[in-house]
């Protein structure tokens, strides 16, 4: 092989590397992009989430992507509050939140609709237990799979939701893309 081959062979491979490379950076640029608007819009890093099960039916579905506020950017409107204003998400009263079972770190959050606020001693639901502190009693939306409250089963037994638990609200669906994520899980 000529000196000119193996020099246009090697020109040839190093230019694949640095297409790579600034293929990569461009990436890293993009992702780096996203997180700082999702920070500025949301008040989150990673603002999305991917819908894992049939508990928010027909509002959300499985594989569907959440956008979510922080909460230090909202304030909670019960499902409660929401009958009396009128107001609405996801084609329901009130507002659909996010939070951290128990406030446990580590463990997958949950989201599921804010129904309505008890305060220490109050009862969580008629006849039920008072509440050990302040915060939100919640439900998913699905009529079939969730009859009763968070706080009445096994993701929340008898203790509402504490502010600090709450991530934040959902504000946007996109349909399908969480099975991406959801395929890595």
């Amino acid at each position: 092989m000529s000196n000119i081959n193996k020099e246009n062979s090697a020109q040839e491979e190093e230019s694949s590397w640095v297409s790579l490379g600034k293929d990569l950076l461009s990436v890293a640029a993009v992702l780096i992009i996203f997180m700082v608007l999702s920070k500025l819009i949301f008040g989150l890093w990673t603002p999305m989430v991917a819908v894992e099960s049939g508990s928010m039916e027909p509002h959300m579905q499985v594989g569907d992507i959440i956008f979510v506020k922080s909460i230090d950017r909202v304030n909670v409107i019960t499902n409660e509050e929401g009958k009396k204003s009128g107001y609405s998400s996801f084609e329901n009263y009130g507002n659909v939140i996010l939070y951290r079972p128990y406030g446990e770190e580590g463990v997958t959050p949950i989201i599921h609709r804010a129904m309505y606020r008890v305060e220490v001693g109050e009862p969580m639901w008629e006849g039920g237990p008072p509440a050990k502190h302040a915060g939100y009693i919640t439900k998913g939306d699905n009529v079939v799979t969730n009859k009763h409250f968070d706080q009445e089963g096994q993701i929340s037994y008898e203790t509402p939701v504490e502010d600090e638990w709450i991530i934040g609200t959902a504000q946007y669906r996109i349909p399908y893309l969480g099975y991406i994520r959801l395929f890595f899980a």
